[in-house]
């Protein structure tokens, strides 16, 4: 992005205080910086034991860095300036297609550890999503799919079918709401990543595409289609704009029907998260009442008709250019195989692995992921399956199989990277809330995407 060339001097401030390895070579040196971006406390301290145990068995010390992904680009391009880079960082697919636009990421490493590993060990579409211009970019490790909370109680009331597709899902919100209950909790508020998120979401099942080699094409009839059915979602989601925390809290309270959310509210709706505590009124005498009235839609078709699709976002390991390549080669191959469970356990609901085995077919991973407790109440060490069943594990693991987003494996993913940055979808989706007609919409979203294409040169 061409965003990122401009850097700050906080961002020279934050390498200069040991986020960045000097004097790397590729032939390793014993040590390498290790950039991640789970930075809460306890998430740090469920990874430091990963790395003393890799330390330990190779003897490469591996510097930690907590690193915020915002922070993460800005840091990278000063760092790269300077010829200090850290030598493994853990990011999204966003800033792979930019920092690989860039020059800034080694495009050999990942390639020998996925070989090392096995090509076939890993989900194609994970790959997909860190691959440009045909070349492998990161190294896929985990990642969340975006998915309907929706409850089951009030569609059984209601007299309503489980949802299956978008166009079930604007139905039913329109049938469910009512005073004091939002039919969906949806991203309403323009130029929020939360919205940018969940039009893309939305849109996909229809099999709209932002571009298709490299002609605009958020304008096509499959995107005004499902534009048209956001723009119902968006007003059964109550007059007041919706962004991620109030779509969070109106569904724990119980006054939203359904949400749209990544996998990390499954810990959220059972109860378990400390910091976003249950709120509704049956849920004082029973905290688990969400969970046990809580059913999950993990893959969408747009109208029933179309190849079902999962927005998602995987955490992929990069190394940059100029790195210890070799010792962080080794780091990455650990944290994907003996450490790649426990590494996991950080945050085991919202990373998903996308390497289900260390054989092809195998889901030894999967498998021992599945029983690990999510949740940050440690009072309460229980895990996915335990509270909804293995149904829904098996479903989050299927949804990984399909997870996928605009333009990535192709020529468009660094337009794709702007525009998700920019949130330039949200910002120009402020008249479909107001009413406008989606075609008038998405021409002035292919407008707007036209433009920062024009920016790239």
């Amino acid at each position: 992005m061409r965003t990122l060339m401009t850097c700050m001097a906080a961002a020279t401030l934050v390498c200069a205080a040991s986020a960045c390895s000097p004097e790397e070579s590729e032939e390793g040196d014993g040590s390498i910086t290790f950039w991640t971006p789970y930075t809460t406390p306890e998430r740090i301290a469920l990874q430091q034991p990963v790395i003393d145990a890799f330390t330990e068995e190779t003897g490469i010390e591996v510097e930690m860095v907590p690193l915020e992904p915002d922070q993460m680009g800005q840091t990278l391009v000063t760092g790269a300036a300077s010829g200090e880079v850290p030598d493994v960082i853990a990011h999204n697919p966003s800033s792979t297609a930019a920092w690989a636009a860039q020059g800034l990421l080694d495009d050999e490493a990942p390639q020998e550890v996925v070989d090392e590993l096995g090509s076939d060990t890993f989900s194609q579409a994970a790959l997909d999503m860190v691959t440009v211009d045909g070349s492998l970019h990161a190294v896929p490790s985990d990642g969340w799919g975006h998915m309907i909370a929706y409850r089951t109680d009030l569609f059984a009331e209601a007299g309503l079918e489980p949802p299956e597709s978008v166009a079930d899902l604007a139905a039913a919100a329109e049938a469910l709401q009512a005073d004091g209950m939002a039919g969906i909790a949806i991203g309403t508020t323009p130029g929020d990543v939360y919205t940018q998120e969940g039009i893309e979401s939305m849109l996909l099942p229809f099999g709209c595409r932002l571009a298709e080699d490299g002609e605009v094409a958020i304008d096509s009839p499959e995107c005004v289609e499902g534009l048209a059915h956001y723009q119902r979602l968006a007003a059964a989601a109550g007059p007041a704009q919706v962004d991620v925390e109030a779509a969070r809290a109106a569904y724990l309270s119980g006054s939203a029907a359904m949400v749209l959310f990544s996998s990390h509210f499954v810990d959220e709706a059972a109860g378990l998260d400390v910091d976003n505590p249950v709120t509704c009124a049956e849920c004082i005498e029973d905290p688990r009442f969400l969970a046990e009235n809580t059913a999950y839609l993990t893959t969408f078709t747009g109208t029933g008709n179309e190849t079902p699709a999962v927005y998602g976002q995987t955490t992929n390991y990069g190394t940059p250019a100029g790195a210890n390549t070799e010792d962080a080669k080794a780091f990455i191959e650990y944290l994907l195989s003996d450490g790649y469970v426990r590494n996991l356990a950080s945050a085991t609901e919202g990373r998903i692995p996308v390497r289900p085995g260390p054989e092809a077919g195998s889901t030894e991973y999967l498998d021992a992921w599945a029983e690990l407790p999510f949740g940050n109440d440690e009072s309460q060490r229980v895990s996915i399956a335990e509270v909804y069943g293995p149904a829904l594990v098996e479903r989050m693991a299927a949804g990984a199989e399909e997870f996928t987003r605009w333009g990535w494996g192709t020529a468009d993913a660094e337009l794709a990277g702007i525009v998700f940055s920019q949130t330039i979808l949200a910002t120009e989706a402020e008249p479909l809330f107001e009413g406008a007609a989606p075609s008038e919409v998405a021409a002035s979203m292919a407008a707007a995407v036209e433009a920062a294409q024009q920016d790239l040169g």
